[in-house]
């Protein structure tokens, strides 16, 4: 048992002072109101631990080496795509596993408590099967024990170069299966999970519309019926025009159409949707996937969160290419993203909830349903996913209710995250991993070896 009391915790009532919360096997088991035995652990500020539900790892690695201008005079997502490609054939094993811990690292200093990695690096270079199949999926789940992070590992179907059923392209080889092979792959991923705590979950992924047949599509919805499934969706406008000649509608109209699309998926992107789209996506229950800071990275265009929030959608976080890992800046991006479009400020703020306390609550919820965790919010019986805060920090200090995660999203610095747990693992104290020193020294020398290539 791990009894933490907080001076102020976001409760799903509301916010609340002098509250204990009472943890055993990774849960909470008890919250209450005032404190009757000492505490193992106190807190200014207590709030559940968003889920990061969309990150492909390895591209960290490349951070900040594809912003120069190439020979191509229209720069876009498709030329970044082929800097990529060229990239990942230097990646081994041994670096995928230093890459992710380090990312993982990140991502709980930074206050997510758990990761859905879209892992699609299956194969060696050329497309060469590794002697166990689900050697990569391995590597990811070695440095999730490694982190400590709440891992749903989400292996990727990846079949085709495009719509029209065209063979993989050199750098594609390394993703690409059958769905036969795919769900052995599937398999030797869930005997990796099993070394890890009993939170973590196992997913399925089929890529795109564009990577993946109709019929893997649907063999990837009966694999695992009961698990998460992530896919990409209408992201860039060349893909919504390519899914339109080769199968007679939009993404998402084809979709909602073709699969029977509900609230164990999870929609990546979907800044490319109609109003027509967005409110009948919305209904299914799906969870939208954002990625703020990647998609303005890749000028993949801006989801429309105002809609899709007053019709009721569900919406959660992710740092995708993780060329800056900030729960905070994802939150700030997509509010400010808004504003741009609309003219306007306060976006996604209701009368009842500020823009940070909407975000942060939303992104809780829908992230821990995308991820299949039973966590986003604190009591009984969730999963003991939690973030602490600095109420001493200067962005905050003197701040209570709602404005304390206002001032966190628009104003505060990292430096504001002080704890982490990750379904009751303490993970990061005082603002730092507890294998800060270590993850980072070896995630270095991938790097170092990386940039000498």
């Amino acid at each position: 048992m791990t009894i933490l009391h907080a001076r102020h915790a976001l409760l799903p009532d509301g916010w609340a002072q002098d509250v204990t919360l009472h943890l055993a096997q990774g849960r909470i088991t008890r919250v209450a109101l005032g404190c009757q035995t000492p505490p193992d652990h106190r807190a200014d500020i207590l709030l559940p631990a968003p889920a990061n539900l969309h990150s492909h790892a390895f591209q960290h690695a490349m951070a900040g080496l594809t912003e120069s201008r190439g020979p191509d005079p229209q720069d876009s997502f498709w030329t970044w795509r082929a800097l990529m490609f060229r990239f990942l054939d230097q990646l081994t094993p041994e670096d995928i596993e230093a890459v992710t811990a380090y990312v993982q690292m990140r991502m709980l200093e930074a206050g997510f408590a758990a990761c859905a990695e879209f892992h699609y690096l299956h194969h060696a270079p050329g497309g060469r099967r590794y002697a166990d199949l689900a050697e990569m999926s391995a590597r990811i789940t070695a440095a999730a024990a490694r982190s400590g992070i709440g891992l749903t590992l989400l292996p990727v179907l990846y079949e085709q170069g495009g719509c029209d059923g065209r063979p993989l392209a050199p750098g594609q080889d390394r993703f690409g299966n059958t769905p036969d092979r795919f769900a052995a792959l599937l398999d030797g991923a869930g005997a990796a999970l099993q070394a890890l705590p009993g939170d973590a979950r196992l997913g399925v992924a089929p890529h795109s519309l564009r990577a993946v047949s109709p019929e893997g599509l649907a063999a990837c919805i009966t694999l695992r019926p009961d698990a998460p499934l992530h896919m990409h969706l209408a992201e860039q406008a060349a893909e919504v025009a390519e899914v339109l000649a080769h199968h007679g509608a939009r993404p998402v109209e084809w979709l909602l159409n073709h699969a029977p699309v509900d609230g164990r998926w999870c929609l990546i992107h979907c800044t490319q949707m109609q109003p027509h789209e967005t409110r009948a996506l919305a209904a299914s229950g799906a969870v939208a996937g954002l990625c703020p800071i990647t998609e303005s990275s890749l000028g993949d265009g801006i989801f429309d969160g105002v809609r899709w929030m007053a019709d009721g959608g569900a919406f959660g976080l992710g740092s995708d290419s993780n060329i800056r890992i900030s729960l905070a800046e994802e939150m700030r991006t997509l509010e400010y993203s808004q504003r741009l479009r609309d003219h306007s400020r306060a976006a996604l703020a209701t009368p009842a909830l500020s823009t940070g306390r909407r975000l942060w609550e939303g992104a809780a919820r829908g992230g821990a349903r995308a991820a299949g965790r039973e966590a986003g919010a604190i009591a009984p019986g969730k999963l003991a996913d939690l973030v602490a805060l600095d109420g001493g920090h200067p962005d905050l200090a003197g701040l209570t209710g709602d404005r304390l995660l206002d001032a966190l999203v628009f104003a505060a610095d990292p430096g504001a995250v002080v704890d982490v747990w990750a379904a009751g693992r303490h993970m990061v104290r005082g603002g730092r991993h507890i294998d800060h020193d270590g993850i980072r020294r070896d995630y270095m020398a991938v790097r170092k070896r990386l940039l000498a290539v």
